[in-house]
């Protein structure tokens, strides 16, 4: 079996899955392998697309991270920890006015007070 094959192969839930155990292992490279091809294959399944995002976050994979919640935000804008989690990719990328209106929302989402 190639090393391609590996990350294809199974069922979705099988990959699902796999893709989590890597991630929780802190392989954030082999868990996005995984997840890349489950959100190519069901693009609107929140979930999967944000463990990739958070893959790439912890992968310093910042821009691909950015992007990935974008898609999310722009499909559930209201989506919380999709914005916290650009708010914070934007403040690593050192684009902290950027980050700011992300992050007071997402503050404002969970019932936080912001100061």
């Amino acid at each position: 079996m190639s090393d391609e094959t590996y990350y294809e192969f199974g069922t979705p839930a099988d990959r699902w899955s796999r893709a989590q155990l890597f991630f929780e292992a802190k392989e954030y490279l082999t868990a996005a392998r995984i997840l890349r091809g489950l959100v190519a294959e069901h693009p609107d399944q929140t979930a999967q697309r944000l463990l990739l995002a958070r893959a790439y976050y912890h992968s310093a994979q910042l821009s691909k991270a950015e992007a990935e919640l974008r898609a999310v935000l722009e499909r559930d804008p209201v989506e919380h920890y999709a914005r916290l989690m650009l708010g914070r990719t934007l403040e690593r990328q050192g684009r902290a006015d950027e980050a700011a209106p992300h992050l007071r929302l997402a503050a404002a989402m969970s019932g936080e007070t912001v100061d």
